[in-house]
Formats: structure tokens, C-alpha cells, sequence
């Protein structure tokens, strides 16, 4: 089984696994999420980060121990640790932070100095309005960066195309830092297109398209780890450690640069 995706770490598994994973004790899961704005999902207590989850996400808490949470994200079934004190109690979710980040203020002015940055696909509960601010239990976030929680977008590539410039990050997930599978689960999720967090998984998307077959907007490209998201007929855009960054790239140009290195096409996708 995956361990990225199987909700047992050696000291708990979720009741749902009994009889199909062996552990010492199986536990319902604690509903819970995360209420920093930006955590990493390790892959052991204070292990290398796997991925990153975003302020609001919803989390299944597995097992705690030594101020460590093992969990799984319902955005699309990852596991991993993160610090308790990455965690809050569960709530309903209103509104998503729709801008390439944002800002959470103590009060509904422009002039307060900011408390704390959110990420595209933060999760908020708004509880009113104030001028051109939403109100959350947190503090104030601009009206304009947000979007209703049954409000997705419709063009992934426009919302990948919001990261353009972002630094490249291996497992990130934001605007301060995304990587490639990041970025193409960033574009798909906001548009409610369920999408797994590494591309390798996220290579059984969508149908298999043969090899020169014409590529349009949203298709996307995979190698041996590394994804790309087609733009337009003649460029892709994916973030890259080449560039260490998300860029635009002539996709025959990084075809042709990829293969060299020794990585040909493995995939294409199209949703």
C-alpha cells in the first residue's frame, strides 16, 4: 500500500484499514484543521517535508505523540506529521482565498499592520462583512481575494498561471514556494477537479492522449517526477528546479531538454 495515501503509521490506523493493515490499535480519527497558514506535511517527526497544507484545511488526526500529529488531508488523502500546534478544531469553511495570497489584519482597515499571510486555497469561515473586508473568527481579509466555498474557478491554466514567478520549492505548495506537482494540484483543485498531490499519481488523470496527438490548454505532460500543465499550442507551464521557478517554457524545447537528461515523455493527460 502507499504510504503516502494509507492512514496507519505503525501506532494507529484508522478503523477503516482493520483486517487490511495490522496496528496496535484502530481509532475512528479525530476531525480537525489546520489553523496556521502555511504547515509542512513531514513524512516522520521532523522529517523531510512530503507536501505542504494550507490555513482551513480539513485533516483526519490519526495519532499524537511527542507534540506530533499524524494525519490525513481530506483534500486528497495524504498522510503525514505535522506539529500540534499546526492544528485547530474543525470548522465549516465559507470562503477560499482566490488571490496568489493574501492577508489576515486585526482590523478592517488597509492601514492595520497585517497579523499573518494566507495562500491561495487558504480556507476561511466568514462570519460577516465590514466595508470591503470579510470578518473571520481569525481577523479581516480583503473582500476581493476571496471566493465562495461552492465557488470554483473554471480555466486551470489561468490559475496556474496566477504563480507565474513563484520560487520553486520541492513540496511546496504556495506562492512562497510550489513545486510541480503543487502547482498542477493548485490549478485543479480550485477549479473542483479532485487531484492527488504527486505526480505520479496525478499521471492517472483525465484519458491517455497518444504520442503526437495535438495538445490544448490544460493538458497536461508527465516525466519520471517531474509534470507540466500545457498552456497554449506552443508552451507549457510547470514550475521547474531548471529555472527554479514556475515559468512558460516551448514545449518541444523542454521535451527536447528533458529527454537529453535522460527523462523522456512517460504521459499525457487530458481531464
Amino acid at each position: 500500500m502507499d504510504r503516502r495515501l494509507t492512514p496507519a503509521n505503525g501506532r494507529a490506523a484508522l478503523e477503516s484499514l482493520r483486517g487490511t493493515v495490522a496496528a496496535p490499535r484502530y481509532v475512528p480519527g479525530e476531525a480537525a484543521c489546520v489553523a496556521t497558514p502555511l504547515a509542512d506535511l513531514c513524512r516522520a517527526p521532523d522529517g523531510p517535508r512530503d507536501r505542504q497544507v494550507l490555513f482551513g484545511d480539513a485533516v483526519t488526526v490519526i495519532d499524537r505523540d511527542a507534540g506530533w500529529a499524524f494525519v490525513q488531508a481530506a483534500k486528497d488523502g495524504y498522510c503525514g506529521y505535522l506539529p500540534e500546534t499546526a492544528l485547530g478544531a474543525a470548522r465549516a469553511a465559507t470562503h477560499w482565498v482566490s488571490a496568489p495570497s493574501s492577508h489576515l489584519y486585526p482590523e478592517a482597515r488597509v492601514q492595520a499592520h497585517q497579523t499573518a499571510a494566507l495562500p491561495f486555497g487558504a480556507r476561511l469561515t466568514v462570519t460577516g462583512t465590514q466595508g470591503a473586508f470579510a470578518e473571520t473568527p481569525e481577523g479581516f481579509v480583503p473582500l476581493a481575494h476571496l471566493r465562495p466555498a461552492d465557488a470554483p474557478m473554471t480555466d486551470p491554466v489561468a490559475v496556474a498561471a496566477l504563480f507565474l514567478g513563484t520560487p520553486y520549492l520541492w513540496g511546496g505548495n504556495s506562492r512562497a514556494g510550489i513545486d510541480c506537482s503543487g502547482l498542477v494540484q493548485a490549478a485543479l483543485l480550485a477549479c473542483g477537479l479532485p487531484c492527488p498531490g504527486d505526480s505520479d499519481l496525478q499521471a492517472g488523470l483525465g484519458t491517455e492522449l497518444p504520442e503526437g496527438a495535438d495538445l490544448r490548454a490544460g493538458d497536461l505532460l508527465f516525466w519520471k517526477g517531474h509534470a507540466a500543465m500545457v498552456a497554449d499550442p506552443l508552451r507549457i507551464l510547470h514550475a521547474t528546479g531548471h529555472a527554479m521557478a514556475t515559468v512558460y517554457e516551448d514545449t518541444g524545447a523542454a521535451i527536447a531538454r528533458i529527454a537529453l537528461a535522460g527523462f523522456p515523455v512517460l504521459a499525457r493527460r487530458r481531464l
